[in-house]
């Protein structure tokens, strides 16, 4: 399925569905990458070859008329390249705090991108929100605050890299939004470009940062694991599937959307983090954090379709008073 934005509003049972299949593909990605840089510490070699993957799969689907998107517009490409480069930074440092922080504390940290989408998009002319969906937001990341207060194993480094991600993701899913309905590319065409702008500057960052040719020789001796190699495979995959929901949740719902989604996918996550991968201790501040941050998640999933279904009734209304 490839959605443009230039196509009619989205239904709501396609607005759920975006947005659940990213909620559940983020779920997933973060414990993969988790179990991959346990073995694997090279991050920025694993995201290269992330979006290798994704541009080689889509390239080839196109060859053999699998999918509809369009050639390369170098136009286009450069419009696209902001995007690009915001997309990969905030992949960068999300995968480079996971070395040093836990999944919980990870994720608390991730769910102040909200806020921070919410106010970059007042800057950038989107208008004020409803006092609903503000007063949820801020409400979500109250929830953050308190749960993040009750980690004990604080890591400077960590906790700086993971919110230099949040500066970066906010970045780039505003851009996303604005590219997709100014340019009414597809989904999938978004991910190729992406992709395609992505390689040169990732090639660029583990040969300058010393991981090549070293991550290469140990990804090959890890390739002798089956374990391992499963493992990698899967990020390969899920790393395909989740740049594919996160543009289509961006492009048919909104910005502010798809990081909400990750806010609520993010209790799960949190919960699995701790029975799971373990490396935290229970403490109240962490599930009364939770309860506040899930509750604004609700709140504001209440209040966006709410305002879909008003905007939906208004448009039929206004098609039947133009046919009488």
């Amino acid at each position: 399925m490839e959605i443009g934005s230039g196509d009619t509003e989205a239904s709501p049972l396609l607005s759920l569905s975006s947005a659940f299949s990213y909620g559940v593909a983020s779920m997933a990605m973060v414990f993969i990458n988790k179990a991959v840089l346990m073995e694997y510490r090279h991050s920025m070699t694993l995201l290269t070859l992330q979006q290798l993957a994704t541009t080689l799969l889509i390239h080839f689907s196109r060859v053999m008329g699998y999918t509809k998107s369009k050639d390369v517009n170098m136009t286009t490409a450069k419009k696209l390249l902001p995007v690009s480069i915001f997309y990969n930074a905030n992949v960068a440092f999300a995968l480079a705090s996971l070395k040093g922080v836990n999944i919980p504390m990870y994720i608390a940290l991730k769910r102040l991108t909200p806020l921070a989408v919410l106010v970059a998009g007042f800057f950038m002319g989107k208008g004020r929100p409803s006092l609903q969906v503000s007063l949820s937001v801020m409400f979500t990341a109250v929830g953050v605050i308190i749960a993040a207060a009750g980690d004990f194993s604080f890591d400077l480094v960590g906790y700086s890299l993971a919110l230099t991600s949040v500066f970066f993701q906010t970045m780039y899913l505003v851009l996303v939004e604005k590219s997709g309905a100014e340019d009414g590319l597809s989904s999938v065409e978004l991910m190729f470009y992406n992709g395609f702008l992505s390689l040169p500057f990732l090639l660029f960052l583990i040969i300058a940062t010393g991981e090549f040719p070293d991550s290469l020789s140990l990804l090959f001796a890890k390739a002798n694991s089956l374990a391992f190699s499963v493992i990698l495979i899967l990020s390969l995959v899920m790393g395909i599937v989740l740049n594919y929901t996160m543009f289509l949740c961006t492009i048919v719902n909104s910005a502010l959307t798809t990081t909400i989604v990750g806010v609520l996918k993010g209790v799960g996550s949190t919960t699995f983090g701790f029975v799971l991968l373990g490396g935290v201790k229970v403490h109240t501040l962490n599930v009364t954090g939770l309860v506040i941050n899930t509750a604004g998640g609700v709140w504001y999933s209440y209040a966006k379709y709410k305002q879909k279904m008003s905007k939906q009734r208004r448009l039929i209304s206004d098609e039947e008073a133009r046919q009488k």
